[in-house]
């Protein structure tokens, strides 16, 4: 979640061009500060489903599957107003951007219902579904006619016109992401095993994942639709386009050079105390929507003036247009990050005591 907030001081302070990963124009330190936010959104969505597992062994199927459904239907309602004015401060609708909590809250949603097919059938589910969607991208959405929007939704990033003068941009298809919350609740069974073999589980888990990534990246037959190539820039170059995996959707790719190293880190940290200068990281982690939620509002409403004094009324144009942002120097966007953090910690600090001590239900939604 730190790393995110990162990745969000980017768009909103130095912009949206270039692009990190267009390998014609990007540095290196650019790609990767882009890059290693890649890992917040399938580690997140993943350990969503395994925290949901751990909340149904103690209390029970039924109410795991009531838990996923609401709380995925307020993520959904969330994202279509109180995030989505974080993004975008226009109250009138005209454009609408459907991100990642939206496919949290759909994810939720569905695993509601396969959530009742226990550890192993969700380990089948989200296998097929993440290894296998991405044989569904030579689908041509405009020949499937009234089922064309729903096939955004569920599959590929397109605009979405619902009405005149109103469009709809699905960044987050939802399929793949729920293959991996379902995988990540197949692997909540791992933490009814005792530590050393649950350890093991991981790291064979995570190693295989890594390894699985290597051998399908280096054959540039399946796994991504965008092959990595032998740069003219030279090998540093070349090294990042082997990396350089879609994220929307998620391709077999992205998820298993995220969720690789991932597994073999919470191998390695399972059961480790926290250490006290951690703490704060930890105290995020313990409010996470609140940190969210706030994160978004800070960054977009300290860096809109600045857009604003800077490019006056072109400030808010969209892309390729400076979409509120002052476009400044990378190193600025490294400031309003740890500026953010430190700025959002007496108030996650706070939430989270209040967490601790009231049991009001409304709570356990934010």
């Amino acid at each position: 979640m730190v790393v995110m907030v990162l990745d969000h001081a980017r768009d909103f302070f130095f912009g949206m061009h270039p692009s990190p990963t267009d390998l014609e124009h990007t540095t290196p330190v650019l790609f990767f500060t882009r890059w290693i936010t890649h890992f917040c959104a399938p580690v997140f969505v993943f350990l969503a489903g395994t925290s949901a597992r751990l909340y149904g062994v103690r209390h029970g199927r039924e109410a795991v599957s009531g838990y996923l459904l609401t709380r995925g239907l307020w993520l959904v309602v969330l994202e279509l107003t109180v995030v989505r004015l974080a993004w975008i401060p226009d109250l009138g609708y005209h454009f609408t951007l459907l991100q990642v909590i939206w496919a949290i809250g759909w994810s939720m949603v569905a695993l509601a219902g396969i959530s009742r097919l226990g550890a192993t059938g969700a380990a089948v589910v989200g296998g097929v579904i993440v290894a296998g969607h991405d044989l569904l991208d030579p689908i041509d959405h405009l020949k499937l006619g009234f089922w064309q929007p729903l096939w955004s939704v569920v599959h590929s990033t397109r605009v979405l016109v619902p009405a005149p003068g109103h469009s709809v941009y699905v960044s987050y298809p939802v399929l793949p992401w729920i293959g991996v919350i379902s995988l990540g609740y197949a692997a909540g069974s791992l933490f009814e095993r005792p530590a050393p073999e649950r350890r093991q589980w991981l790291l064979r888990l995570g190693l295989g994942a890594m390894g699985a990534f290597v051998l399908l990246r280096l054959s540039n037959v399946y796994g991504d639709p965008s092959p990595w190539t032998t740069q003219p820039r030279g090998m540093l170059y070349t090294v990042l386009s082997f990396l350089n995996c879609s994220k929307y959707p998620p391709s077999l790719l992205f998820a298993l050079m995220t969720l690789g190293p991932a597994l073999c880190l919470l191998a390695l940290i399972d059961g480790l105390r926290v250490p006290r200068w951690l703490e704060p990281i930890h105290t995020f982690g313990r409010t996470p929507l609140v940190f969210y939620l706030a994160h978004l509002y800070l960054l977009r409403y300290v860096s809109a003036p600045m857009a604003l004094a800077r490019f006056g009324p072109a400030a808010f144009k969209p892309p390729p247009g400076h979409a509120g942002s002052p476009e400044l120097a990378l190193p600025y966007a490294y400031l309003a990050w740890l500026v953010a953090l430190v700025a959002l910690y007496p108030l996650c600090r706070w939430f989270a005591r209040v967490k601790a001590s009231r049991r009001a239900w409304w709570l356990s939604y934010l």
